[in-house]
This record gives C-alpha cells, sequence and structure tokens, in this order.
C-alpha cells in the first residue's frame, strides 16, 4: 500500500515521504495513529507541489544569503568601548555589539552567526567572519576604538 507520511517514522521515512509499505503496517500503524495517509492522486500531487515550492524558496533564501555576503565582504566596522585612563578595557566587545554595530552600516546579521577568532579584549584591528549559512561567509573588519569621554 502507497502512503504519504505526515510525520517522521523512524526506519520508514520522513515527513512528505511516499513510501510503499504492507497492508497491515500501514492500517494497524501509520494509519490508526495518524502518522500516514493514504496516497491518492491528489495528495501525491500536492506534495510534490510543495517540494517544488520549498526548493524555490530555499534557492531564494540562498540567493539572498549569497548577495547579503557580497555586500559584506571587507566592511569595516567600528565599535567603541569604554576604556580607563591607561587605555586598558572594561569588558569585551560581543558579537551581539558588532552585530548592532553592522545594523547602523543598514546591515541585518544575528549574533549568533559572527564568528571572532579571539575575545576582542583590547583596542585594535580584528578580523571577523559572518557565518550566513552552510556555504556562504563574509569576512569583515572590526575595529575597536576607545570611547570619548
Amino acid at each position: 500500500m502507497k502512503v504519504i507520511l505526515k510525520a517522521d517514522v523512524k526506519g520508514s521515512g520522513k515527513k512528505g515521504d511516499i513510501i510503499e509499505v504492507s497492508d497491515g503496517f500501514a492500517k494497524n500503524f501509520l494509519l490508526k495513529k495518524g502518522l500516514a495517509e493514504v496516497a491518492t492522486a491528489s495528495g501525491i500531487n500536492a506534495v510534490e507541489q510543495k517540494r517544488t515550492a520549498d526548493a524555490f524558496h530555499r534557492s531564494e533564501y540562498e540567493k539572498a544569503q549569497r548577495e547579503l555576503a557580497d555586500r559584506l565582504k571587507g566592511t569595516v566596522v567600528t565599535v567603541y568601548i569604554k576604556t580607563g585612563k591607561n587605555g586598558r578595557v572594561f569588558g569585551s566587545v560581543t558579537t551581539e555589539k558588532v552585530a548592532d554595530a553592522l545594523s547602523g552600516l543598514g546591515f541585518e546579521v544575528d549574533k549568533k552567526k559572527i564568528v571572532t577568532k579571539e575575545p576582542l579584549k583590547n583596542v585594535g584591528e580584528y578580523e571577523a567572519e559572518v557565518k550566513l549559512m552552510e556555504g556562504v561567509s563574509a569576512k569583515i573588519k572590526v575595529v575597536v576604538s576607545p570611547l570619548a569621554t
């Protein structure tokens, strides 16, 4: 019997898969628990249309992320931090502060996507990488400057 899975079923398939299973397994387990529905022509067509739409949206998202990465490459971001009399920094520059500085330049980037090689605890220039998605990233320069008092 052909069924369309409504949820992931261990050993059988993932949600949205169209699979062939024995009649007993389908009737007594999958259909009874609501994990699947009988594969009709209209159901199969709906699954195929959903897959096509998902693939299109995924490609559009990836295209937008690549464009953002191209615009971000080589961007210099200045972050101001409070310092003491001798130039000693109070605390460190977090990725949240870098994300806020990027949003000030017109780039909306989640703080979790910004990766620095080392903690930004001193005044100076640092390299950071913005990992937008798998295989799409951009290198930026973060300048840590003392806050004018």
